[in-house]
């Protein structure tokens, strides 16, 4: 069993942020993003029977969608500021192109691989587990102008028996030409019994871009062709990121003169920061603090990523995806990373 880091003390964040520039810089950073609705940004929920539809500007932006057949609830679609799909359709829809592999990869998502031996994040029916949506607890738009979605959520496995729970906040959020959508979850065990989140690549916050956003890449023995890039924090690229341990992680590509980027940044405050990273070429890119053993190739320790919680005990993660243009220089996502980290 590997241990948990302890969340970073603001105090120690500030100093952090101080070093890497200017106080004047450091003050803006602390302030935030937030600023006057307009038109343009403001955001509106609206509660259906089986979803959350989340526009922005009279827009849509996304759905956050829990009453289906799906295993999971998911957000789907995620669209640019002007409209443009970032995310692929495929398992929920099928369009004539789209690669068709993976049906588990529902857009956006949040699931693991292995949850006391169940498999959270494949869809086998009889098989895998399901995360069951079990309540709103809130739907608001707040002050300051940022759509809130609060929710509970069960994880049953295939024989019916509840591994654990999770409590989940969505916010919504309008930047200029982009969206932020921040992820919080509290996963919590059952009182009677510890869980135990094993190590395992196949997790765990993630995302499955469109076709049109992937880099160079192999689909069925055959290779595909591919213009989007993929850049870590830490100055790697392409698919050399995968497995690698960053504080973020960009997937951008040119659509019609246009740049499209999406990137994921993982909390300093979240266990194991800075995460590991299951990005692949094909699309997907997913921050996954359990799987130490396959990202760093330990075959001699099979568990070294795992992490158990007692009885009744939590723990919590925090992320942010930024929705943007431009390429990672052009959208200044390492601003938008100190930004996060700052709050």
């Amino acid at each position: 069993m590997s241990t948990l880091k302890r969340p970073l003390p603001f105090a120690s964040l500030k100093t952090f942020l101080f070093r890497l520039g200017s106080p004047a810089l450091l003050s803006c950073l602390l302030m935030g993003t937030s600023a006057p609705a307009t038109a343009e940004s403001t955001v509106r929920l609206s509660t259906l029977s089986d979803r959350v539809r989340i526009e922005i500007g009279g827009q849509l932006f996304t759905e956050y969608i829990f009453g289906t057949d799906a295993a999971k609830p998911y957000l789907h679609p995620i669209l640019a500021a002007d409209g443009t799909q970032l995310t692929r359709n495929f398992p929920m829809a099928d369009v004539a192109g789209e690669e068709q592999d993976h049906p588990h990869h529902r857009s956006l998502w949040f699931a693991h691989g292995s949850v006391n031996g169940v498999d959270f994040w494949a869809e086998k029916d009889g098989v895998t587990g399901r995360i069951v949506h079990d309540g709103l607890i809130e739907v608001k738009t707040n002050e300051k102008n940022e759509g809130v979605i609060r929710a509970r959520r069960r994880w049953v496995a295939a024989d019916g028996q509840q591994v654990c729970s999770d409590e989940i906040s969505l916010r919504v959020t309008a930047v200029p030409a982009g969206r932020l959508l921040d992820f919080e979850i509290r996963l919590i065990a059952p009182k009677d019994r510890p869980v135990v989140f094993g190590d395992t690549k196949e997790g765990t916050m993630a995302i499955r871009l469109a076709k049109w956003m992937t880099l160079p890449h192999r689909f069925q023995g055959r290779d595909q062709p591919g213009v989007g890039q993929m850049v870590n924090s830490v100055g790697q690229s392409g698919a050399g990121v995968w497995g690698k341990r960053a504080a973020w992680v960009d997937y951008f590509a040119p659509r019609e003169g246009k740049v499209y980027g999406v990137a994921l940044f993982d909390h300093p405050s979240n266990p194991r920061h800075p995460t590991w990273w299951h990005a692949r070429d094909y699309g997907l890119f997913a921050a996954n603090p359990f799987g130490r053993h396959d990202f760093e190739n330990l075959k001699d320790q099979p568990r070294a990523g795992e992490h158990v919680l007692a009885p009744g005990e939590s723990v919590s993660f925090r992320y942010r995806f930024y929705v943007h243009q431009g390429d990672t220089a052009a959208a200044r996502v390492a601003e938008h990373f100190l930004e996060f980290a700052a709050r």
